[in-house]
């Protein structure tokens, strides 16, 4: 099949798309096939072990003709000395790809990514796109060639827009990710425990005043009034125009789930993922509990929350409003709410509450509990913490309980 000729450029330009092949004459084994596109392609036909083969030197373009002849007797000296040329090809592909998967990028798609799915599905790409967009100069990069002096270069450039901590936190994670690969035998080591934590005063608490509870309470039936008005307002405009009206929300309903959100953070101090993973099953009404499975809590520990009045009220009023739901806090599809950052800055924004974060109220429940007397160590169970360490930060919050030690000796 095809024609036989030496291949050179002007047998290559001659070459058409029903030839299908070009043998060359000089030099057995090496060919070229022309593809119905016109696609012209350099191969050798070869024998190894008595199997036939055909080994692809490249494509016409990239390859001259006379480039092409200098690579098939190249590979053609190779077979004769009895290598196989498709498996030493095959197995350099494969180093390449081993090399191609120690670089950052590859490595956290390829196997940090899977390993911490098994761990937490519900993480696990947030972790990796967070390294991702954090680090977007190191992903192309080696991971045996990540250096300490990388780290401080880009926490240096980093330090007028992100808080100390958070700086600690994103470097903590990419240490994380390294040192797994070293357990892992994908590199033997890494340097990265050479970049000291920025010192972070953590006794810092934020949690609110009792006036500015107060305020915060008011925006967010403000709010949920403004929502039930609009729904009445835009419900008159349908009528006179005759467009399909939407349900009122009853007057007892809150109007969205921001409301009974804010409220059940402030009286249970859950974090705001195990909000997000409470299910209607996790809510014990005969016994007034709400527990935190191991799956959706930050030490994968399970630990039971007592809901005072208010929060059993505001689940009692939330659920008649959702029957069939699995998820307390439903989104779309049926899936579990997964933000609510916008209502919630614009409500924060609305009470005069400067840079106060949802997770603040995790503190202000926990504040409460101490201004109130409740020992730290109850604190801690409520709030899930591993140890006393972090539930310290809240010691100061409770003068009175080292002024009577001090008066027992007075």
């Amino acid at each position: 099949m095809g024609i036989k000729k030496r291949i050179s450029l002007a047998s290559i330009k001659e070459l058409r798309p029903e030839d299908k092949r070009l043998n060359d004459t000089d030099t057995p084994g090496f060919h070229a096939l022309i593809a119905p596109t016109g696609r012209i392609t350099y191969y050798i036909y070869y024998r190894h072990n008595g199997k036939q083969a055909n080994f692809k030197l490249g494509v016409h373009g990239h390859l001259t003709p006379a480039q092409a002849r200098d690579l098939a007797m190249e590979k053609l000296g190779e077979v004769a000395k009895g290598d196989n040329v498709q498996a030493v090809r095959k197995e350099t592909r494969q180093r390449t790809l081993a090399e191609k998967h120690k670089r950052l990028d590859s490595f956290l798609e390829h196997q940090y990514r899977p390993w911490l799915e098994t761990r937490n599905p519900k993480t696990a790409k947030s972790i990796v796109d967070r390294l991702r967009t954090q680090f977007p100069e190191l992903m192309e990069k080696p991971l045996d060639q990540i250096t300490p002096w990388d780290l401080e270069k880009w926490r240096s450039r980093r330090a007028k827009e992100i808080k100390p901590a958070t700086l600690n936190y994103y470097i903590t994670t990419l240490k994380g990710a390294l040192s797994r690969a070293v357990e892992w035998g994908v590199i033997e080591r890494h340097d990265l425990g050479k970049v000291k934590a920025l010192k972070v005063d953590n006794t810092i608490v934020r949690y609110l005043t009792s006036a500015q509870e107060l305020k915060l309470r008011e925006t967010l039936k403000g709010r949920d009034q403004q929502i039930k008005d609009g729904r009445e307002s835009g419900n008159s405009y349908r009528v006179k125009r005759g467009y399909r009206v939407l349900p009122n929300i009853p007057k007892g309903d809150f109007a969205d789930h921001l409301e009974p959100i804010v409220l059940l953070a402030m009286n249970t101090g859950m974090r705001r993922g195990e909000l997000f993973g409470l299910t209607w099953a996790d809510v014990n009404f005969h016994t007034r509990v709400a527990t935190i499975r191991g799956a959706i809590a930050k030490s994968s520990k399970a630990r039971h929350i007592p809901l005072n009045g208010e929060a059993t009220e505001v689940l009692t009023r939330w659920r008649e409003q959702n029957p069939d739901t699995l998820y307390v806090f439903e989104g779309e599809s049926g899936k579990a709410l997964t933000d609510f950052k916008k209502s919630w800055l614009k409500v924060a924004e609305e009470a005069g509450l400067s840079e106060f974060r949802f997770h603040d109220l995790r503190h202000h429940f926990a504040s409460k509990l101490v201004m109130k007397g409740v020992d730290l160590n109850t604190v801690r169970e409520l709030l899930g913490h591993a140890d006393l360490k972090m539930t310290l930060r809240y010691a100061h919050l409770a003068p009175e309980h080292k002024a009577a030690a001090v008066n027992l000796i007075g």
